[in-house]
């Protein structure tokens, strides 16, 4: 029952919660972050992964360990269409396959796929893996929301690395009434009441939790979306000093990097076209993106400081019904994706005593 990753966490319900269930895409770094001709190391989800671009520019993520000693491939050479380990010089290509043992050719290991290496995808400049389990399921369609999908919306990516479990991320995404308080300085947010009674509403993919007495306002709503990966939508007004293109969404998601630290990922984006998209794209980078740099500041602060016991002592009420019912979404998901391993063990069990 093991995970691949060797990680115990990964055996409980807690600790894929913490660290994020699997059989689902997740965001990984910006795309530039990947660069050619260079190995990237990143933690992702309890487990240590290496980036790397081919000669084509196609990037590829694999577990960061050398099958033969279980040395770090980030440490060893990129050779265009594979990665040299710089312990012993064992060469694994883009598909996991070990393709030469230099120092004993003809050996066993060559032409065994020995290394873990996860689906992988760019879009909206960030680079997506699927992580499976079994390490071998294969990847639902990607499809990512309409925002930085359809040609009719631009969108601007702000990434950011805090030192803050991903859930608190994703209870802050789910809580629209903060932006009545945390945010409101902030020049879209500082309208609107300050009490509110909220509903959710179905939506084929998720739930919007959503103000009943208020729209159009402030940071009225959120969108929980699942395609097989985990994003938030919201939306916030914006006046007509802001520029063309109507109100101002955000998609989002949150990727855990470890128990205690997390990434997170905010498309900025606006439906516009043609001249308009040239005057949103000036307006954003002159007056607004530093703007919105300070909200998500405050943010950061908030989460950062809060305890990682929170959980345990918090007193909820009825503008926390997305909260809790993101985390039992969670909490189910963790638990059959578990019951689903142990079974796949015994079966494996019965197999080899027949």
């Amino acid at each position: 029952m093991t995970h691949p990753s060797g990680n115990p966490a990964l055996d409980t319900v807690d600790g894929l919660v913490r660290l994020g269930p699997r059989n689902r895409w997740y965001a990984l770094c910006r795309s530039d972050l990947v660069r050619r001709g260079q190995l990237t190391r990143l933690r992702r989800l309890g487990e240590d992964l290496l980036l790397w671009r081919d000669s084509a520019g196609t990037v590829h993520v694999q577990e960061d360990r050398c099958p033969h000693r279980g040395a770090r491939l980030s440490q060893g050479v990129h050779m265009g269409d594979r990665v040299a380990c710089n312990y012993h010089g064992v060469q694994v290509d883009a598909d996991g396959v070990v393709v030469s043992v230099p120092g004993s050719p003809g050996c066993a290991l060559e032409g065994k796929r020995r290394l873990r290496t996860f689906p992988a995808t760019e879009h909206a400049d960030a680079v997506f893996a699927w992580f499976g389990d079994p390490e071998d399921a294969g990847p639902v369609p990607f499809v990512p929301p309409l925002e930085i999908a359809d040609v009719e919306w631009e969108h601007f990516l702000a990434y950011v690395e805090w030192d803050a479990p991903w859930l608190y991320s994703l209870d802050n995404l789910m809580d629209p009434m903060h932006g009545a308080f945390l945010h409101r300085k902030s020049h879209t947010m500082s309208g609107g009441r300050r009490e509110a009674v909220f509903q959710i509403r179905e939506t084929d993919t998720g739930f919007v939790f959503e103000k009943t007495d208020q729209v159009g306002v402030n940071f009225d709503w959120s969108e929980w979306i699942d395609t097989g990966m985990y994003w938030v939508r919201l939306e916030i007004p914006y006046p007509a000093t802001a520029g063309p293109g109507g109100p101002f969404r955000i998609v989002c998601t949150a990727t855990p990097i470890n128990e205690t630290q997390h990434a997170a990922f905010f498309w900025r984006c606006r439906r516009v076209q043609g001249w308009e998209r040239d005057a949103w794209r000036f307006l954003y980078k002159t007056r607004l993106e530093a703007r919105h740099w300070a909200v998500l500041e405050q943010d950061r602060q908030m989460e950062e400081a809060m305890p990682l016991d929170a959980w345990d002592r918090e007193n909820l009420y009825q503008h926390d019904l997305a909260l809790v019912r993101l985390r039992r979404i969670m909490r189910s998901e963790a638990t059959r994706q578990l019951a689903a391993r142990q079974e796949r063990a015994g079966a494996g069990r019965r197999e080899v005593r027949a």
